[in-house]
C-alpha cells in the first residue's frame, strides 16, 4: 500500500517525461528543442521561481535557521566523491573516463530534475532544503567535478578553481535564490505585478524540466548502452551509496523530518545533464557521459517511488 501511494506521487512525473519522450518520437522536437527547453528552464523559469516562492512564504527568521543545513550535503559528496575515487581505481576505470565516473557517482541533478521532482512530492515546503543541497552540489560541481573531467582529457595543468567555474557557480537559478534571500533580509517587498509575473515563469519549471528529460531518454542509442561493472559500480553509487550516505549523517544533526527526506531524495537524483556538456567541452569522452547521463535518468525512475516508500516509514 504504501509502494503505491509512493508510485502515485511520481506518477504525474513519468506521465510529463513520457509526454516528452512520445513528441520527441513524432518529431516535434530535437537537438535544438531540448537546448531551448534546458535554457528557459535554467535562465528564466528557475530563478523566478525562486524569487517567487522564497519571497512569499519565508521570513527573515525562518530564513536564518536554514544555514545549519548545509552541513550534510557538503560532507555527504566529499565523502562519496572520495568513495568514487577509490571504487575508480579498485574496478580500473580507464584513466579518460575516471574523472566523469566520480562526478557522475557523487554529484546529482539536484536542480533541473530534484526540484520538479520534490515539488511533485513534497509541495512548496520543500523548497528551501532543495536550494541547500543545490549549493553544495553545484559548487562542488564546477570546482572538484570539472577538474576531474578536465584531467580525462589529458589536461593535468587543469586548475581547481578558475574565473569560469566561479562563474558558473553563480548560475542564474543560484542568482535568483541568493537574491531572494537579500531581498527577505533587508525586508524589501517587491510589487504584486513583479511576483505574478516570477510567479507565472516559475510555474514552467516542471513541466518544462520533464519535457527535457523525455527528449534525452528518446536520444539515447540503446546500442551504445553496454552493462559492464562501471556501470553497475556508477548506479550503485548514484541511487544506494549517495542516499544511504545521507540518510546515515542526518541521524547526528537535528533537523526538521521533511529536510530530512528532501535530501535523501536529492542525494538519489540521477548524474547531472552538465556533466555531458563539460565532457564535450575539455574533449573527455563525451558519449560515455552522455549516455551514462541518460541511464541514470532511466534508473531514477524507478529509485524515486521506492526511495518514497521507504522514506513514507519515518
Amino acid at each position: 500500500m504504501v509502494f503505491l501511494e509512493a508510485v502515485q506521487g511520481v506518477l504525474s512525473i513519468i506521465f510529463m517525461i513520457s509526454t516528452g519522450y512520445f513528441l520527441s518520437h513524432k518529431g516535434w522536437f530535437d537537438d535544438k528543442s531540448s537546448k531551448l527547453l534546458s535554457k528557459l528552464v535554467v535562465s528564466l523559469s528557475l530563478p523566478a521561481y525562486m524569487i517567487s516562492n522564497l519571497v512569499s512564504n519565508y521570513s527573515k527568521d525562518e530564513l536564518l535557521q536554514l544555514g545549519s543545513g548545509l552541513v550534510i550535503p557538503f560532507a555527504s559528496m566529499i565523502l562519496c566523491y572520495l568513495i568514487a575515487v577509490a571504487a575508480s581505481k579498485l574496478i580500473k576505470i580507464p584513466d579518460g573516463r575516471k574523472g566523469t565516473f566520480c562526478s557522475m557517482f557523487a554529484l546529482s541533478n539536484t536542480i533541473f530534475v530534484g526540484l520538479p521532482v520534490n515539488l511533485a512530492l513534497f509541495g512548496d515546503i520543500s523548497i528551501p532544503y532543495v536550494l541547500l543541497y543545490y549549493i553544495a552540489n553545484t559548487t562542488l560541481f564546477w570546482t572538484v567535478g570539472v577538474y576531474g573531467i578536465s584531467r580525462d582529457a589529458g589536461n593535468s595543468g587543469g586548475k581547481l578553481l578558475t574565473s569560469s567555474n566561479i562563474k558558473r557557480i553563480f548560475s542564474p537559478p543560484l542568482t535568483g535564490f541568493l537574491l531572494a534571500i537579500v531581498l527577505i533580509l533587508l525586508e524589501i517587498h517587491l510589487p504584486k505585478s513583479i511576483l505574478d509575473t516570477c510567479k507565472y515563469l516559475g510555474n514552467l519549471t516542471t513541466p518544462l524540466s520533464m519535457l527535457f528529460i523525455g527528449i534525452i531518454i528518446h536520444s539515447v542509442n540503446l546500442k551504445e548502452i553496454k552493462v559492464d561493472k562501471g556501470m553497475v559500480v556508477l548506479l550503485a553509487g548514484r541511487f544506494i551509496v549517495a542516499p544511504l550516505l545521507v540518510f546515515a549523517m542526518t541521524f547526528m544533526i537535528p533537523m526538521p523530518l521533511l529536510m530530512k527526506k528532501v535530501f535523501v531524495i536529492q542525494a538519489a537524483m540521477p548524474a547531472m545533464t552538465q556533466t555531458s556538456i563539460i565532457a564535450e567541452n575539455y574533449n573527455a569522452d563525451y558519449t560515455y557521459a552522455a549516455v551514462m547521463t541518460a541511464v541514470t535518468t532511466m534508473a531514477s525512475l524507478i529509485s524515486i517511488p521506492l526511495y518514497m516508500a521507504l522514506l513514507s516509514l519515518l
